[in-house]
C-alpha cells in the first residue's frame, strides 16, 4: 500500500497529518524517529517480498493446472 493509497483510505488531511506526526515526535522523540522509520521500512520490505512470492507461486501453480489440462485432451 502506497501513501496515497493509505492517505485516502483512513481519510487523512494535512491537519491529522500533522497531528500525527507531532504526536509521533513527542512520543518518541528526535533520535528514535529515523531509527523506526528504517524499522519501518525493512517490515513494509519484507511483507512486499513474502507477497510477491506467494503471488509467483500461485502463477506457477496456474501454469502448472494449465499444462496438464492441455496434456489431458
Amino acid at each position: 500500500m502506497d501513501f496515497l493509497t493509505m492517505f485516502l483510505f483512513f481519510n487523512l488531511g494535512g491537519p491529522e497529518m500533522i497531528f500525527i506526526m507531532l504526536a509521533i515526535l513527542l512520543l518518541f522523540g528526535a533520535k528514535k524517529i529515523p531509527e523506526l522509520a528504517r524499522g519501518l521500512g525493512r517490515g513494509i520490505r519484507e511483507f512486499r517480498d513474502a507477497t510477491k512470492e506467494v503471488h509467483e507461486q500461485l502463477e506457477e501453480g496456474s501454469r502448472d493446472k494449465d499444462e496438464v489440462k492441455s496434456k489431458v485432451k
